[in-house]
């Protein structure tokens, strides 16, 4: 009932805003976002599920940087064995993914607690959690689509989140469930195909992690990621006091344009335009405009949208990048939709790009795009 409901809604709600003749006025009758337009970042100090990897470390200086700059949001995507007292020379058993590591937790409490002292909202995911992640990289003990153990896990996960933060206001943190969901055919190989997972079973899953949260405090602010790696809008869950997380990653042929770990990696790939004929499509604003419809679809309906990862990899050339991404976000701004940019600093970020055909600002011993950061300014 509740998915036809959603659907019957949404057409409503789709025609209501093509009325002729009524276009300023019906913008000012569009139902608000329930969630705020937050703009930032994804900070990826914990990303790694080995905590000895190298990646740069977030400082004070870059906090106060993001206030300075108008931006209000981080993104904390935390793979779990990151914060684990393990053995990782050998695969994790299902046992040990309980085994937290109260140092390591602490680090993470503390970045919380610094994003805080600069007025950030800080929204806490689970990029890698017990039995899934999207990403290959480390051997998980078992499948949180299959396994009740997994799940049981995962939900102590959370709680243990929730608990630690009981008494952090919900304007002040968000906790994100479970980074892009999907189901692949090889849980270890991040190249395997790719489909989205059955509505009513992420529903069950998302209700059970819920609850662990709201345990803890019923006030909890819980998002959960689109289905299908975060492209799909998911109806089972809309009738829930939780809010969903799209993506900025379309079309991929765009945002991951030679990336080697994506599908848009093949041999005698097409020169990029935006807007403009590539391979056998045309990329237009009016591609991005369907494909964001089903989300602005959901916000006006009651249910609160935000971005949770949006940017371009490397080597995509950078005015191709530029003008694609202005229209991504001139339509979330549209529509009262935020946004967090993967990543601060990094391949995909504002700082340390290693991009090759920008040319880059010192900035207190940082490569800054400059031209990027402007471009995430307009949209404060």
């Amino acid at each position: 009932m509740f998915r036809r409901e959603f659907l019957q809604n949404s057409a409503l709600a789709a025609a209501s805003v093509q009325l002729p003749g009524q276009g300023q006025f019906l913008d000012f009758l569009k139902p608000k976002n329930k969630l705020p337009a937050w703009r930032g970042f994804n900070l990826l100090d914990f990303f790694n599920p080995n905590p000895s990897s190298s990646r740069p470390q977030t400082k004070e200086e870059h906090f106060k940087w993001m206030q300075d700059w108008g931006f209000d949001f981080v993104r904390i995507p935390m793979a779990y064995p990151a914060y684990l007292d393990i053995d990782r020379s050998r695969n994790i058993s299902p046992e040990e993914t309980y085994q937290i590591s109260t140092q390591a937790t602490d680090r993470i409490e503390q970045l919380v607690h610094l994003a805080h002292k600069y007025g950030m909202h800080v929204s806490l995911n689970l990029h890698r959690a017990p039995g899934f992640c999207v990403n290959a990289g480390f051997h998980e003990p078992f499948n949180l689509w299959k396994d009740k153990a997994a799940v049981e896990a995962f939900n102590f996960h959370w709680n243990f989140w929730a608990k630690k933060f009981k008494d952090v206001s919900r304007k002040k943190i968000s906790f994100d469930l479970l980074n892009e969901p999907c189901v692949r055919e090889d849980m270890n190989d991040q190249h395997s195909a790719r489909s989205a997972v059955p509505g009513l079973l992420y529903r069950e899953i998302a209700v059970a992690a819920s609850e662990a949260i709201w345990k803890e405090n019923k006030r909890h602010l819980i998002i959960a990621d689109g289905n299908n790696v975060g492209n799909l809008v998911v109806p089972e869950l809309a009738d829930l006091k939780i809010a969903q997380s799209c993506r900025g990653y379309f079309p991929g042929m765009i945002s991951h344009y030679k990336a080697s770990w994506s599908s848009n990696n093949r041999e005698n790939m097409p020169e990029l335009l935006w807007p403009g004929q590539v391979g056998d499509k045309y990329f237009s604003r009016a591609m991005l405009e369907e494909y964001y419809k089903p989300w602005i679809d959901l916000k006006n309906q009651g249910v609160g949208v935000h971005c949770g990862e949006c940017g371009c990899w490397i080597k995509t050339p950078h005015p191709v990048f530029l003008a694609w991404f202005g229209d991504v976000l001139d339509i979330l701004k549209q529509n009262q939709i935020g946004f967090a940019l993967w990543e601060f600093s990094g391949d995909f970020g504002i700082l340390n790009s290693r991009r090759e055909d920008v040319q880059y600002e010192e900035w207190y011993g940082n490569k800054l795009d400059r031209k990027l950061l402007q471009l995430l300014m307009k949209q404060a």
